[in-house]
């Protein structure tokens, strides 16, 4: 049986795909345009969306199990309602499922609430289900590279309570090492849900130390007021998700995004290596391409 993985051109999606080919799954991806998407030979291409209710259909055909990962966009909660009803009357029981670190603590945030709505559906269906809840992407401050090289600041303005962000690789091989386990288990698992945090709980001062400490010279941290961020973030996406974003920045200053007691530890043992790190990521990308 098949293994069918959503999101599989994206940051977590696309280090899902060869996770799971390097560990011999039978694979196959919806991806919106086949001809534009690059994966391994062995992977089998489908071509759809999560509003496609026929292509939809037809992908989970001979499929046991599920990588449900859908982006933040207006249509969020159908394209995850509708995936969900499909699989069920596909007859698949086993998913994973890519949600976000307080999901039902930010329910102001429009796709922390979505993915909230999503669990729940997840648990009243009877679906065996991980449900993996990673904080902010190491990945997202690519984005701000040039930034933080060309300008000296650090604009994320994620506070000061801390926030355990988590790299796109480490989610990936998580998802992948869960998939595999439900996959091969001869009856369906209960239900898990996991966080997934980064080794370090960072406030916006913390950031810019890192870059200042690699750079050698002093990077400063942009503040907290999400204002400059959302006409920033206004000028390249939708003004409706830049506002959205906003709205996720408040929480991170006004709350955080913290690990819970013994994350880290089950997260190191489950991948059986050390998480990367912020600090990693600097030193990976301090330097221009």
């Amino acid at each position: 049986m098949t293994i069918l993985v959503t999101g599989a051109t994206g940051r977590v999606g696309r280090h899902v795909v060869s996770e799971l080919v390097a560990r011999g799954a039978a694979v196959r991806v919806l991806t919106r345009d086949p001809a534009k998407a690059t994966f391994p030979q062995e992977v089998e291409v489908a071509q759809g969306d999560l509003l496609d209710v026929t292509a939809l259909r037809q992908a989970m055909q001979g499929v046991s199990t599920l990588f449900l990962l859908n982006a933040v966009t207006g249509d969020e909660f159908s394209q995850a309602l509708i995936t969900l009803n499909l699989a069920k009357e596909a007859g698949i029981e086993r998913l994973v499922y890519l949600s976000v670190l307080n999901a039902d603590h930010f329910a102001n945030v429009p796709h922390f609430a979505v993915k909230s709505g999503a669990e729940r559906m997840i648990a009243a269906s009877g679906f065996g289900a991980t449900i993996l809840r990673p904080s902010y992407f190491i990945d997202n401050d690519l984005m701000i590279r040039d930034v933080i090289l060309d300008h000296g600041v650090y604009p994320m303005p994620i506070g000061a309570k801390g926030v355990a962000m988590v790299d796109a690789r480490d989610i990936a091989e998580l998802a992948a090492i869960e998939l595999i386990r439900r996959h091969d288990a001869p009856a369906r698992l209960a239900s898990e849900t996991i966080n997934v945090v980064g080794p370090d709980a960072l406030t916006g001062a913390d950031v810019a130390a890192l870059w200042s400490e690699r750079l050698r010279r002093t990077i400063h941290y942009g503040g907290d007021d999400p204002a400059p961020f959302e006409q920033a973030l206004g000028t390249f996406m939708p003004v409706w998700m830049a506002y959205e974003m906003r709205l996720m920045a408040e929480r991170y200053v006004s709350d955080g995004m913290l690990p819970e007691p013994g994350d880290v530890e089950r997260l190191t043992t489950r991948l059986g290596r050390p998480l990367h790190s912020y600090r990693d990521f600097v030193a990976a990308n301090a330097a221009r391409a």
